[in-house]
This record gives C-alpha cells, structure tokens and sequence, in this order.
C-alpha cells in the first residue's frame, strides 16, 4: 500500500485540533509514531485522518506541525485530505510560539496597506503587528500585548475585513504558504 507525504495540524503534546478528538502517537527518537488504528468509510469532516498538503497549511494552524503520512484510499476535501490510516514522521521544531507570532505579524502586515487605506488615522493595527514583534523578541510583557491586542480587535471591528480579505485573496495566500514553508524549511512546491 502507498504512503502520501502530507502534513498533520495538531495541539500541544500531540493532541488533537481543529475540531478532532484524540491523542495522536508522537514520533521518538527519529522513528515514526505507530499508525493510527484504522477507520472505515471515511467522511471529511466527520471521520478519517485529516492531513494537510503544503498549500492547505496556513488554513490549519495551531500549536504544533508534524511531517505526516497517510495510506489508503483518500478523500480530497477542499483545504485537507482524509485517510483511512495516517502516522506522524516528525515533529517540524522550526513551529514554535515565536516563528507562530512573527508569521501571523508578517501576514497582517502585508494586508495592512488595505486596512489603512479605508482607516488612514487608524493606528491600533499597526501598533499591534509591532507589539507583537516586540513580545515573540522578548522586549514586552504579557499585560503590554494583550493591550495591544485589545486596541487592534477594537479595530477589525470597525473594519471591513471581509473586503480586505477578498481584495487579498489568493494571491495572498500563495505567499503565506511560500512564507511558511520557508520557516519550516520545507523544500516542495505546491
């Protein structure tokens, strides 16, 4: 049976995200962690291994990324794809608090010319994506980000993000993906 190379999303520890359940068996020692058991008549969203392609990952992300396989007759569904049977191969350690924060930053920052383009007087975004940067490099406390967070979320309030975000679209995502994949250090192409 052919293993797929693809990627699993998942919470601290190895745990199940995004809507799953479970504890996932964590690779060791640079071996892989045992298959997951079986499960049949798989359904994306309601049963099977949800694992993602390079391109689905920014759609997904959480506390920790794995380097995952899936066999078995799969199923294509929109930003994943659901297998029978999936084990995880390696945790990728680049994903940390730290690269999680700047990346979110960098993302914001290069749709922010939409946002100030609408709010030109608006600072609360822009202070944000800094204080942000400012906390991930240890410059700032916990109390001086969540300000900083309030003032922002006060701010998409009053935007209107869904123009933003269709004005971003898929060009945008296209360089979140090649963004992320050089944080990771993953060499494939989507």
């Amino acid at each position: 049976m052919t293993e797929i190379k693809r990627y699993k999303i998942l919470g601290k520890g190895g745990v199940a995200a995004n809507g799953g359940i479970g504890q996932w068996s964590l690779p060791q020692d640079g071996k892989p962690g045992a298959w997951m058991p079986k499960i049949e008549n798989i359904e994306p969203c309601v049963r099977g291994y949800h694992l993602c392609r390079v391109e689905d990952l920014v759609c997904w992300l959480n506390k920790e990324i794995y380097e995952a396989e899936g066999r078995g007759e799969f199923v294509r569904h929109v930003d994943k794809d659901v297998f029978p049977e999936a084990r995880l191969l390696r945790k990728l350690d680049a994903w940390d608090e730290k690269s999680a924060r700047l990346f979110a930053a960098d993302c914001a920052e290069r749709v922010l010319h939409l946002f100030e383009k609408r709010h030109p007087n608006d600072n609360r975004p822009r202070a944000a994506i800094r204080t942000a940067r400012d906390f991930a490099d240890g410059k700032i406390t916990k109390e001086q980000l969540a300000a900083a967070w309030a003032a922002a979320r006060d701010a998409a309030w009053a935007a209107d993000w869904a123009a933003a975000r269709d004005a971003a679209g898929d060009a945008e995502r296209k360089l979140q993906t090649e963004h992320l994949q050089k944080i990771l250090g993953i060499q494939e192409h989507p």
